[in-house]
């Protein structure tokens, strides 16, 4: 099964190779049918201590690290070159 992507704004880095990052969805109300943007919280692996707050980051599900990261930053450094 493949693993889970998601794109997010980084919300805090102060935690040592940890970032905080805020995913936000677009869901459509069951009812009224109006689009509603929800947004999660999820803390992310981030072994450089690269991404700092405001950036956009791509994080993607690993292994659990701790109680709380499941996640992983993930960089596109071939796109920047």
């Amino acid at each position: 099964m493949p693993k889970r992507t998601m794109q997010g704004t980084v919300v805090s880095d102060k935690p040592n190779k940890t970032v905080i990052v805020r995913v936000e969805r677009r869901i459509m109300h069951p009812v009224y049918k109006k689009f509603i943007t929800t947004s999660k919280k999820f803390a992310a692996h981030d072994a450089d201590n690269r991404a700092k707050a405001g950036d956009i980051v791509k994080i993607r599900e690993c292994v659990p690290i701790s109680k709380s990261k499941s996640f992983e930053v993930v960089f596109d450094d071939a796109a920047k070159s």
